[in-house]
């Protein structure tokens, strides 16, 4: 009875220990970011977006032989080019605002078998939590209006930041722990980034959320 028991604790540790791999690499992530912009009267406009580049550390922890809740910590850059009504001059401005954030993903990434030698499609489904941690709007650190008010840039937009994400790639086995990746993912952030149009320069319901088309390349060790 005593040997049954631990042949089967045995079993079940190994079964557990087999579902629960972690696989951990690098990524470099390059993306096209606009900044969702909106107001009463349309005083606050999305004008284009712009080319940022960051990259992160991925950590997939496998529940599953298919299956694996994915997360790291990324390092991005977001941001966009925006133009506003300015009411004193009667013209409107534009502001190209940059911003970086470090932000933590959490997601469920399904995978298929392999559809080719050694190669896996996945699907990949969650959010991402993050926060500023640098800005620059012009391409400066800090901001001079039209009547010389000298502002931070840091301090035009609220320091955290929640997105969902949609994406999927393939998985290439080059060794027996060792796999490339590439994916393509959509973000849209969910906050209202804003305090400075609304706070600063009256614009009624100013709204600015992030959104990204994310590249991934990288690879698993």
């Amino acid at each position: 009875m005593k040997k049954t028991l631990l042949a089967l604790l045995g079993s079940a540790a190994t079964i557990g220990t087999a579902a629960a791999q972690v696989e951990i690499g690098l990524k470099i992530s390059p993306s096209i970011t606009n900044l969702r912009a909106a107001s009463v009267g349309d005083e606050l406009q999305n004008k284009s977006p712009k080319l940022s580049l960051g990259g992160g550390l991925v950590i997939d922890y496998f529940f599953g032989q298919n299956y694996a809740f994915g997360t790291g910590l990324e390092l991005v850059g977001k941001g966009g080019k925006i133009d506003y009504f300015d009411d004193p001059t009667g013209k409107r401005i534009e502001q190209k605002i940059a911003l970086q954030y470090l932000q933590v993903p959490l997601t469920v990434k399904l995978f298929t078998n392999d559809v080719a030698t050694d190669t896996k499609v996945y699907f990949q489904l969650g959010g991402a939590v993050g926060g500023v941690i640098g800005a620059r709007i012009d391409g400066d650190k800090y901001y001079v209006d039209q009547v010389g008010n000298r502002t931070k840039a840091s301090k035009h937009v609220i320091i955290p930041d929640v997105n969902l994400r949609l994406g999927g790639g393939i998985e290439r086995q080059l060794g027996q722990s060792t796999k490339l990746l590439a994916g393509v993912s959509y973000h849209r952030g969910l906050l209202n980034i804003d305090r400075y149009f609304e706070q600063t320069l009256n614009i009624q319901d100013a709204e600015l959320k992030n959104s990204e088309f994310m590249l991934d390349v990288g690879i698993k060790f």
